[in-house]
């Protein structure tokens, strides 16, 4: 089994998708005219705009919902591996890929929004909706559904669940066991709730974590206030390969921190497309706009904060780019691996609180982590949806849950670095497919973006209407603007 993780994500992650995935990011923010520059007040104005409704989430909920997604176990212990293995200039690359992958989140969650449907009462809509809509081949989207189902219910659940067990354990001395028990039995409470109660937990939930999160990381780096421009002149060169002693891990650098980038931010994944059809908006630009904002939350605010703790409190050691690499640099106990680095980290920050960081980091991780199984199950159902109708729908659900929540409970009893290894393996899967797709049926989300400017130009608030912009099959918002 694990030659064949292996294998598929050296097929899955080679050069071609690292460098890729920054030539197509780049090549949207060019098209779009840097929008995730020129539009940045409108991305985080629009979020607190627009109201649920029967059938639809408000755009704030919608947020939370795709936030519990991209802030979870990429945040804190992937931030840690691609120090670990890219050496502080991940970071730099990490800060890259999440620049010009707020424009490729605009790009997916707008297509999401212009070709979503409104069934069982509720809206519906991502990649696969998009794709069959856009080409005419539902082929493609049925493949990309499979795809994604087989990520967010049993690839990357057990990454998530793996981090919350290992850093339970570390801080509390629960067995994973018990920890997985429990995750399952609060995570089947919520998603049996349906879409509705998972945006309520969010929209409380995900702002609560992550502000408290940021506001400890905070206190760390004003404690550290004097270093910061040793730690960041430590990134800046070590991801150019000029530092002494990371000077030849520039391409490790660039791996890791692309890789880890996308794994926190899903940009180009379509994982935030799916609560992104589900917003009330009038126009499909304001969500898209909403959801690349989402990006510099989790990666630049989030990532980040883990980042400088780590390196501020020198909790780290960095092998030779594989995870079964040599040593190069042996900051801290070499007994201590990544998945510790952020724990050991706040301990070092207060160490008169008696062992605070790995109880603080652990239920951190928990309340990332169990949201991201909760976004994850979301995203599921979205997909089964799309594949089924009727009876079959309904009963594939039930079974989505069950095997959601099963996988969430195998992964707590798995080894980390094989957890890691099949998450990466779901999420090359899902961004694979995704962005080679985008590439050809992006225009509808460009013409969106223009058509949206326009009409704030014009003093107006934007309708979308894809009549007047020649976009075909957008059977919804012609449905919306006669309403």
């Amino acid at each position: 089994m694990n030659d064949f993780v292996g294998w598929a994500n050296n097929i899955l992650w080679g050069p071609v998708m690292i460098y890729g995935i920054l030539v197509v990011g780049l090549l949207f923010s060019i098209l779009t005219k840097f929008a995730q520059v020129r539009l940045i007040k409108d991305m985080f104005v629009l979020m607190f705009k627009g109201k649920k409704s029967d059938a639809g989430v408000s755009s704030f909920q919608a947020l939370s919902i795709a936030l519990s997604g991209r802030v979870g176990t990429g945040n804190i212990i992937g931030t840690a591996s691609a120090i670990a293995f890219g050496g502080p200039g991940a970071v730099f690359w990490m800060w890259v890929t999440a620049f010009i992958g707020a424009s490729t989140a605009y790009m997916e969650s707008t297509l999401a929004q212009i070709y979503k449907e409104k069934k069982d009462g509720q809206y519906r809509g991502g990649p696969a909706f998009y794709i069959e809509k856009s080409t005419g081949i539902k082929a493609l989207g049925i493949l990309f559904a499979i795809a994604m189902i087989l990520s967010v219910a049993i690839l990357m659940p057990g990454v998530q669940a793996n981090a919350i067990a290992g850093a339970v354990d570390n801080a509390f001395g629960i067995a994973p066991w018990i920890t997985g028990l429990v995750t399952a039995l609060l995570l089947g409470v919520i998603i049996f709730g349906g879409v509705k109660r998972i945006a309520s937990v969010a929209q409380i939930l995900v702002p609560f974590m992550a502000l408290v999160y940021l506001l400890v990381a905070l206190v760390v780096i004003l404690m550290n206030a004097s270093a910061v421009p040793d730690v960041f002149g430590l990134i800046f060169r070590s991801a150019f390969s000029s530092d002494a002693v990371f000077g030849g891990m520039i391409g490790s650098a660039i791996f890791w921190g692309v890789k880890r980038a996308i794994y926190s931010n899903e940009a180009g994944q379509g994982t935030g497309a799916h609560p992104a059809a589900a917003a009330e908006v009038s126009h499909p630009a304001k969500q898209g706009l909403v959801q690349a904002a989402s990006v510099y939350i989790d990666t630049l605010l989030v990532c980040t904060a883990t980042a400088l703790m780590i390196l501020f409190m020198g909790t780290y050691n960095v092998h030779d780019g594989s995870q079964d690499g040599a040593l190069i640099e042996a900051k801290f106990d070499e007994s201590i691996t990544y998945t510790q680095f952020t724990q050991a980290a706040v301990n070092n920050a207060f160490p008169a609180l008696n062992n605070f960081g790995s109880g603080f980091v652990a239920i951190s991780l928990f309340l990332f982590a169990f949201t991201t199984l909760m976004a994850y199950y979301y995203i599921a159902e979205t997909n089964v949806s799309y594949l089924f109708k009727g009876g079959a729908e309904k009963i594939g659900i039930f079974l989505m849950k069950i095997i959601l929540l099963v996988s969430a409970f195998y992964g707590t009893v798995k080894t980390s670095d094989l957890a890691w290894a099949f998450g990466d393996v779901g999420l090359g899967l899902t961004v694979w497919i995704n962005v080679i797709l985008m590439l050809f049926i992006m225009k509808p989300a460009l013409l969106a973006l223009k058509d949206y400017e326009q009409q704030k130009k014009e003093g107006k608030d934007p309708v979308f209407d894809p009549k007047k912009l020649g976009i075909k099959n957008a059977d919804f918002w012609e449905t919306y603007k006669k309403d």
